[in-house]
């Protein structure tokens, strides 16, 4: 903390502005407290949250020349949000001490939560209001694909808003949730049940664990935890069957081969389908992300065919009345174009 000028007149010798982030609720500063022990008055700024000025017990400045007299009086402390009233300003001017504290990583999350529940609530919107969590749905996946294509391009931009889209998401449910009948939570519930899982999950971080040494066997214990705290009874039990059919397909194996499955058992060539398996089962064993892999291939796929027909207009001809040889004819090599079908 550090005072306003390198010296304090003697007018608010003992004097401090002490500011509060009253997100927090009614907390103060643990620097604040010998100020406020030894204040002759205590004043709260106008623009503190309700709660705060109730909590203080004390009343509001006043006005700014018999603020400054009283100070000069005995040692006052005033209480507020931020450095913008003009009692604020004159007591700064003056020489008093500034005092607050550092804001909390996450603190803007309690903004995201009261606007989230003004939404929702009667006077906000009538869209908001009106949604349930099946109603939701289809936008969690927009909006998680949409955070994919953002991390694929590297675009930070992006990547901020998509990510905010995203906890709009989990706020949402969470505030939806909160009004159920029967079951009812909230975000608080859901992060704390984040809280305790993760803990849990990392008893070489959070307690005395020797059998995690690097990210593999994390990775395992990880698992070996989920299992015994859901009692699960099967090595499959959890995967998600409404996940994209490559990525099931490689969460599968993966459970499969940590349960010690045999190689020649994953797998099984007799109709397409399986084939599909197959290959989804070899890219994972090679260490690749088959829904990576298939998404690189497929976008390669369509850049060729923009390619081609970007050389058939330069030929003059029209990209929707190409023949068969004239695809062939325009029709781009992966060489050609840069592109590598599947990373690997």
């Amino acid at each position: 903390m550090s005072a306003v000028g390198e010296s304090r007149p003697s007018v608010v010798d003992g004097c401090a502005v002490v500011l509060v982030d009253d997100r927090l609720g009614d907390v103060v500063p643990a620097e604040a407290v010998p100020w406020l022990r030894g204040a002759g008055e205590v004043y709260a700024d106008p623009g503190l949250a309700e709660s705060t000025r109730d909590s203080l017990g004390a009343a509001a400045p006043p006005e700014h020349a018999e603020l400054l007299r009283r100070a000069a009086r005995e040692p006052v402390v005033l209480v507020a949000p931020d450095d913008h009233s003009a009692a604020v300003r004159e007591l700064l001017a003056a020489g008093a001490r500034e005092v607050r504290a550092a804001p909390p990583p996450g603190v803007e999350l309690l903004d995201a939560v009261t606007v989230m529940d003004r939404l929702r609530s009667p006077g906000g919107c009538p869209w908001d209001a009106r949604q349930t969590h099946e109603s939701l749905r289809t936008y969690l996946v927009e909006e998680t694909y949409e955070l994919l294509e953002a991390l694929e391009g590297s675009d930070r931009g992006a990547m901020r808003e998509e990510l905010g889209d995203v906890l709009l998401q989990v706020l949402f449910h969470a505030r939806v949730a909160a009004e159920d009948a029967a079951d009812p939570f909230d975000v608080d519930t859901v992060a704390a049940e984040l809280v305790s899982k993760l803990v849990s999950r990392h008893p070489h971080v959070f307690a005395t664990d020797d059998s995690v040494h690097d990210a593999e066997s994390q990775h395992a214990r990880w698992e070996e935890l989920k299992q015994r705290e859901k009692q699960r009874e099967s090595a499959v039990d959890g995967v998600a069957h409404g996940q994209p059919a490559a990525a099931l397909a490689a969460k599968l194996v993966q459970r499969a081969e940590r349960a010690g499955i045999p190689a020649e058992l994953i797998g099984d060539d007799s109709h397409p389908g399986a084939e599909l398996f197959d290959a989804v089962a070899r890219a994972k064993r090679d260490g690749g992300d088959p829904e990576d892999t298939l998404r690189a291939a497929s976008l390669a796929f369509d850049r060729r065919i923009r390619t081609a027909e970007a050389r058939a207009r330069t030929s003059g001809a029209d990209p929707a009345r190409l023949s068969e040889s004239d695809w062939r004819e325009y029709w781009p090599k992966a060489d050609e174009t840069g592109e590598i079908d599947e990373p690997g």
